[in-house]
């Protein structure tokens, strides 16, 4: 993940980069420099080369990514590109743009097409009512401009990646998944928002009764919704990588399952970090010491900190260790494990959401799976004449 910018023209008030117990994007330079960019691509490239990498899959994040000219915006893509070419030539690039939408133009699509460059938008629901906390700096709503641009990407599928959206118990479930739809996201992803035990998730309209598990609650009306729809519309990623652990399948993200860290972070000073999600945890949750110009990649996997990530269930709490859905839950989202003083060997602070989720999609795979088997024909089994005695 390049963190190409540092500043974002909208301010959301549930952002963890600038509005949650790291502020250490203060004292990053605002952009980028063309040298940290190529600085990095070496790094990258010396890295898929020692381990003979089949793909590296590059993030261009911020901030606001798309606050740089079109002109630019394919750079820190390119220069992995072509470092990779000449060390690496064997491991492909994947290469996604993370943006919240209001500054996409026909300009800066057809500059990111060009470079094979793929868009993710975050929203939060395809209506205003569902974006109140996604506003620019006055305090004034980001929808429009976000609604523009989706509606302008949609035109353009191939570079289209999808819709990131944090869930809000305040909005009715499927009208945000129906809304979201408006907009044609080949993927939607439903994020459950950045808490922990010291600073525990929204509890939603009324007051959190005692056991109940509200994020699951309004997860499953989205996918009961989605699972029976008579078409299919788009990949919801949480539930499909729910179903894929289920089956045995390895996990494709860190926040389920237990395969390890895979993310390395480059910011624009050209530190490098761990996933900047545990930002949300604590003022350094993130921060390594390491920098571009004096570590390799290899030396991140062993900081301590990234360490802890690749270890799978010896990592987890004594409870998740010993739970059954463990290979699938891994414990949850590691910043959602975090308790001051206590660190992060703690059961997801969304333990009794996921495991009402996992366990109900469990039963919907296995209802299908029976009830495809049942509508089979019997298959029978030829046997070959007896032989003459």
């Amino acid at each position: 993940m390049l963190k190409t910018r540092s500043r974002c023209n909208l301010a959301c008030t549930y952002c963890y980069v600038y509005e949650m117990a790291d502020q250490g994007w203060r004292d990053q330079p605002v952009v980028m420099a063309p040298a940290t960019a190529t600085r990095a691509a070496q790094r990258i490239a010396e890295h898929a080369a020692a381990h003979d990498l089949p793909r590296v899959d590059l993030v261009l994040h911020g901030g606001e990514p798309l606050l740089t000219a079109p002109a630019a915006l394919a750079a820190p893509v390119e220069a992995v590109r072509a470092a990779l070419a000449a060390t690496a030539p064997r491991t492909r690039i994947t290469a996604t743009v993370q943006t919240n939408g209001t500054l996409i133009t026909r300009g800066r699509l057809a500059a990111l097409a060009a470079a094979g460059i793929r868009v993710g938008v975050s929203l939060d629901g395809g209506l205003p009512a569902h974006n109140t906390r996604r506003v620019d700096h006055a305090g004034r709503p980001g929808f429009g401009a976000a609604a523009r641009g989706l509606r302008l990407l949609a035109r353009h599928p191939d570079s289209y990646a999808g819709v990131l959206c944090v869930i809000d118990l305040d909005q009715d479930p499927v009208e945000t998944y129906e809304s979201l739809l408006a907009f044609a996201p080949p993927t939607v992803g439903l994020l459950l928002p950045l808490a922990n035990w010291s600073a525990p998730p929204p509890p939603g309209p009324g007051r959190r009764r005692p056991g109940g598990t509200p994020y699951a609650d309004w997860l499953l009306a989205v996918f009961e919704r989605w699972w029976h729809d008579g078409r299919h519309r788009t990949h919801i990623r949480l539930f499909e990588e729910i179903i894929a652990l289920l089956l045995g399948l390895p996990a494709t993200t860190e926040t389920l399952g237990l395969a390890p860290a895979a993310t390395a972070v480059i910011e624009t000073d050209g530190s490098i970090e761990q996933a900047d999600s545990l930002k949300s945890a604590y003022e350094g949750a993130a921060t390594t010491g390491m920098a571009l110009d004096t570590h390799s990649f290899d030396q991140l996997l062993d900081h301590p900190g990234f360490a802890a990530r690749q270890l799978g269930r010896d990592a987890l709490a004594a409870a998740c260790r010993s739970c059954e859905l463990v290979e699938v839950c891994g414990g949850g989202h590691y910043p959602h494990r975090y308790r001051a003083g206590e660190g992060f060997r703690q059961p997801s602070v969304y333990c009794a959401d996921l495991q009402v989720l996992i366990r109900h999609i469990a039963t919907a795979v296995q209802h299908a799976a029976t009830t495809a088997t049942a509508g089979r024909p019997r298959r029978t089994v030829a046997h070959p004449p007896a032989a003459a005695s």
